[in-house]
């Protein structure tokens, strides 16, 4: 069993091991502090010696009498708290019925289980047996407040990964508000990193950004949109200065979290570093009441010695197996036709018959109705919360539409926003008070839409029951669930004064309850979460739907970076990834067939365009495609990703490749944004191979036109030991004119 908790009370150490890392916590003065996280290493009493403290001037107070070597104000914690000598950002912050804000949290105890608990009402990483995790936990508490909070830590025998997060009881006799309640707290020892963290805007998500740490100053990340959002994910990594793709120590945080949340590393006056993560205290408060209690979302920490991309393939690996769930989670996805850019809003049962009839023959399997087949939508400016049949365009229902698309050989999918309301809908007229609103203000729309206020449990009812009608009425096999604006007037009808501002965590608590219901309701069918694409691209919803549709950008070069950023923290197998039509429909850019399809097939693959309007060679290269797909597909959804060329770097050249655990087998695509004149001869290095194995390398369908096989040989069918291509790799300069790609599927042979 690679995992341990060591505990040494005598020292006030726990010594925590998942594979491949430790951390290690000591009680000082009943303070849990910070000592180590890291590579592995042994256990043993020196470790003990590894927390080094001084007594600094009377700016840094002391909080213990006699102990002038102790200051809050520097010492490392675990979950710091503000107001009795520590001035820097706090983990967490209680007020009292007094209005004072002073708690002081010391240790009293802690337990260690096997596996790992469950998070009521919250996603999180999971356990399917006892034997793949220990947790730890630590009980702190203040007498005074009569608050007990507990601190959780799981480590696993299988993943470099720590999880954490905390849970507040209230045992004293009057109440008291969490201002803010965060999810993690590490204080580094130094301050030597560089921040990386993904941000961006609608159709331009997740695009990398780096910059070093300097005193003086916090790398604060945070969204304020009710949702983890677009423009920044709910990440943050800090990477030792010259970290890289493959060297270097790199430390994760991802949060286990949809709703608006906040990330800081900030480096203080003694050169440290602390790094918090969780729910944002931006307009954020919690009302405990005796006896109550409050848990926060699950901070995911991963460490990796073995740069960025060892530290992706942990979270790819954890997030795939461990929190993705359902009968989908192992299984290959279906390739899809969706209508949305091939039709809008127009389109009848008939045009969607049509598209059906020319899917199938490509090999394509599930075709997915996008909006507008419901109550009386034409446009986005009505409807939603009515979710019937759009009588005039499916006149036979979605049934019949159903029983048309199957029988093409095609499964049949489904598009719905339940968590929006058209002003102009028959729901709103009979309930305007369900949305988000202040009484008496302006109810602030946008796309033509409010938002139902799920903190409500007659809404989630309401949702629940109408859901599950339109699931039931046909045989739905797909769903893909929308979400297209950010909150305002967070306030919520049937709430307390006293406590509106839980209205957005309780907005998401609401949803992630009808969600779990949704899917366990109807555990066939597989669900896509999406937000204008993705706008809610994070481990929260992945608990629920294992796949996400990536963005609403389907532009090939644009989905190159928009992809590669992505997969810093999340797997291939959680990226919806679509052809579709040009001049592409978001920057107006004409690429080949071929390049679109090479770029989508590094994800859940389908199409997004009007088949009907396919010449007869596109239709041969889109079956080449399809077929191609499907003899790789489980590789690049289950397989190891390492990423081998940067969009972010030089000139935009990407280049990415999928292995298999055994290392047997392996897809290797290349993609040239920009030809060049007279240009050096540019090989392309490979990652991940068994240096002591040989591979036949194989051209993918967008380099072999004059083939019916999704496959032919390479480089003249000459096997190639895998040390000879990750050290000399392939020569790929032989590619003509712009936005050029070429794919290889490599297999293991015996000489």
């Amino acid at each position: 069993m690679s995992m341990n908790i060591y505990v040494d009370e005598s020292l006030g150490l726990f010594h925590l091991q998942s594979k491949g890392t430790s951390y290690i916590i000591q009680l000082v003065e009943g303070y849990p502090s910070h000592v180590y996280w890291g590579s592995r290493l042994r256990h043993d009493s020196t470790l003990a010696d590894a927390l080094q403290i001084r007594e600094r001037s009377s700016f840094s107070p002391n909080p213990v009498p006699g102990k002038p070597s102790l200051s809050l104000d520097a010492l490392p914690q675990e979950y710091p708290q503000y107001g009795t000598s520590d001035f820097r950002r706090p983990a967490y912050q209680a007020q009292l019925a007094d209005g004072s804000r002073i708690t002081e949290l010391k240790y009293v105890g802690y337990a260690i289980t096997s596996g790992k608990p469950v998070l009521e009402g919250l996603p999180a990483v999971y356990t399917e047996s006892d034997d793949e995790a220990q947790t730890l936990e630590l009980t702190l508490k203040d007498d005074y407040a009569g608050l007990t909070v507990k601190l959780l830590y799981t480590v696993f025998a299988d993943h470099s990964a720590i999880t954490r997060s905390v849970h507040f009881e209230h045992g004293g006799t009057e109440p008291l508000r969490l201002e803010q309640a965060l999810s993690a707290s590490v204080d580094f020892a130094d301050s030597a990193y560089d921040t990386l963290h993904l941000s961006g805007a609608w159709v331009r998500e997740r695009h990398i950004q780096r910059r070093a740490l300097v005193p003086g100053a916090a790398v604060a990340l945070e969204s304020r949109r009710g949702s983890s959002s677009h423009q920044v994910n709910p990440f943050m990594a800090l990477l030792q200065r010259g970290a890289d793709e493959d060297h270097g120590d790199v430390y994760g945080f991802s949060l286990v979290y949809s709703g608006s949340f906040a990330a800081v590393a900030e480096v203080e006056q003694f050169g440290t570093t602390r790094v918090n993560i969780g729910i944002n205290p931006f307009d954020f408060s919690w009302l405990l009441e005796p006896g109550q209690t409050f848990q926060t979302p699950e901070a995911v920490l991963v460490y990796s010695g073995e740069g960025l991309g060892g530290m992706s393939r942990t979270y790819h690996r954890l997030y795939r197996t461990r929190l993705s769930r359902g009968v989908h989670r192992d299984k290959a996805r279906p390739i899809l036709v969706n209508n949305w850019e091939a039709t809008y809003f127009n389109f009848d049962a008939d045009k969607i018959t049509a598209i059906a009839k020319e899917a199938g023959p490509l090999g394509i399997e599930l075709f997915v109705l996008d909006d507008g087949w419901f109550g009386k939508r034409d446009n986005d400016d009505s409807s939603l919360g009515d979710w019937f049949e759009h009588s005039r365009k499916l006149p036979g229902g979605l049934a019949d539409l159903a029983g048309r698309v199957n029988a093409e050989g095609l499964q049949f999918g489904l598009w719905v926003e339940p968590e929006m309301v058209s002003p102009d809908s028959e729901l709103y007229r009979k309930h305007p008070d369900w949305c988000l609103h202040a009484e008496g203000r302006r109810r602030t729309e946008a796309r033509n839409q409010l938002i139902l206020d799920l903190s409500r449990p007659e809404v989630c009812e309401y949702l629940y029951e109408t859901l599950s009608a339109v699931f039931a009425s046909a045989p739905i096999t797909y769903v893909k669930w929308d979400m297209n604006r950010n909150m305002t007037e967070i306030v919520s009808a049937a709430a307390a004064p006293e406590r509106q501002k839980e209205t957005a965590h309780r907005y998401m608590l609401g949803l992630y309850n009808l969600m779990e219901r949704l899917t366990s309701r109807f555990p066939d069918i597989l669900f896509e979460s999406c937000s204008g694409g993705g706008g809610r691209f994070d481990p929260g919803m992945l608990f629920y739907m294992p796949q996400t549709w990536t963005s609403d950008d389907t532009d090939a070069i644009e989905r190159l970076a928009i992809q590669y950023g992505t997969s810093i923290v999340y797997p291939a197998s959680s990226m919806g990834a679509h052809v579709s039509a040009v001049p592409n429909h978001q920057v107006e850019r004409t690429t080949s067939l071929a390049i679109r399809g090479d770029v989508a097939m590094s994800g859940n693959f389908g199409y997004e365009l009007d088949l009907t309007a396919f010449t007869e060679a596109e239709k041969n290269l889109a079956a080449k495609q399809i077929a191609q797909y499907k003899e790789i597909r489980t590789l690049v959804q289950q397989g190891d990703m390492y990423r081998l060329l940067s969009p972010f770097e030089g000139s935009g050249d990407t280049a990415w490749m999928f292995v298999s655990e055994d290392k047997t087998e392996a897809f290797v695509a290349y993609f040239r944004v920009l030809a060049k004149p007279n240009a050096p001869i540019a090989r392309l290095v490979l990652k991940g191979l068994d240096p002591a194995l040989d591979y036949v390398l194989e051209n993918g369908a967008a380099d072999n036109t004059d083939s019916a096989a999704p496959f032919q040989p390479a480089f003249g069918g000459t096997p190639y030991g895998g040390d000879r291509l990750m050290r000399i790799g392939l020569v790929v300069s032989d590619l003509r004119g712009d936005f050029a790609s070429c794919t290889y599927r490599l297999r293991a042979v015996r000489r």
